[in-house]
């Protein structure tokens, strides 16, 4: 025996419209009262929140870098004119203090000169000659200043007087030196101390040193390292007792019945800036008296 159930479940018309005004009423009451399950305008708040918190950080963080672009400009232009002016200062405190030098020497130069009997022309080194066979030194002062050929040309270096050489060519504004260096210059010099005569000469460089010989072995006890040499002036080529320089080393050889004496010259011609030619045949006296 079989038993059958029936379903009696059915909606009425006024069940139905009961419920769904009651859905309608509910959704119309939480939009207005704002306590729906989900805030639309919070949510909306928010959303709207952080874009403009993050236009703000974008936009912050453009105008920071391009004040960071600008400032740095600001900071290489100002570190290159501070370069610039750094270099400028440095420039002209070597300028002054190659003026200062330039006129310590002068200063030291025209005092010597006031002291020289003979009429002089203090003269500046514009040129050199390196030649081995000729080597010699141009001087800005001529004929027209009174210059004259073999005259004797010494310097005033360091506070020592020494020979530099003589005029060997004048021009009308420049003339020309033959330094004792020179293998063509050779001078009647003495042995300071001593006043034994030999003659000096050149190497052709002015690195080298200079050769004195004729000097006799006999008097070999008698020398020393350091000894000064000096012009002889004798033939009145140059000035008598003018230093040359100072005995370096001294050299025996056995058939020869001379010493070979080595020099150092007294003048660094290296460093040779401006000499003196002295008109050996002109006194001041003289000079002033015409």
């Amino acid at each position: 025996m079989k038993l059958r159930i029936k379903s009696t479940f059915t909606f009425r018309l006024p069940e139905l419209l009961l419920v769904i005004l009651t859905l309608v009423s509910g959704t119309f009451l939480a939009f207005t009262s704002g306590s729906f399950v989900v805030n639309f305008n919070r949510i909306g708040f928010s959303i709207l929140s952080v874009a403009q918190k993050g236009v703000f950080i974008a936009t912050n963080s453009v105008k920071n870098a391009i004040g960071a672009v600008k400032e740095l400009a600001e900071l290489k232009r100002d570190y290159d004119e501070l370069t610039l002016k750094l270099e400028k200062y440095e420039q002209m405190q070597r300028t002054n203090a190659e003026i200062r030098k330039e006129n310590e020497q002068l200063k030291e130069q025209l005092g010597f000169t006031e002291t020289l009997e003979q009429k002089n022309y203090p003269a500046q080194i514009i040129s050199r000659d390196i030649n081995r066979l000729y080597t010699s030194l141009t001087i800005d002062k001529g004929s027209i200043n009174g210059i004259g050929k073999n005259m004797p040309v010494i310097a005033f270096q360091n506070g020592n007087i020494g020979l530099v050489g003589k005029i060997v060519e004048v021009g009308r504004f420049t003339s020309t030196i033959m330094p004792i260096y020179s293998i063509g210059c050779t001078v009647s010099a003495r042995i300071q101390n001593t006043r034994d005569l030999g003659l000096v000469s050149g190497l052709g460089n002015a690195d080298q040193v200079l050769s004195m010989k004729y000097i006799k072995k006999r008097v070999l006890s008698e020398l020393h390292y350091g000894d000064v040499i000096v012009t002889s002036g004798e033939n009145g080529n140059y000035m008598r007792d003018m230093p040359l320089g100072t005995i370096s080393e001294i050299r025996v050889i056995d058939y020869d019945s001379s010493l070979n004496i080595d020099i150092i010259p007294i003048i660094d011609f290296s460093r040779l800036e401006t000499v003196i030619v002295v008109d050996q045949k002109t006194t001041k006296d003289r000079q002033e008296n015409e």
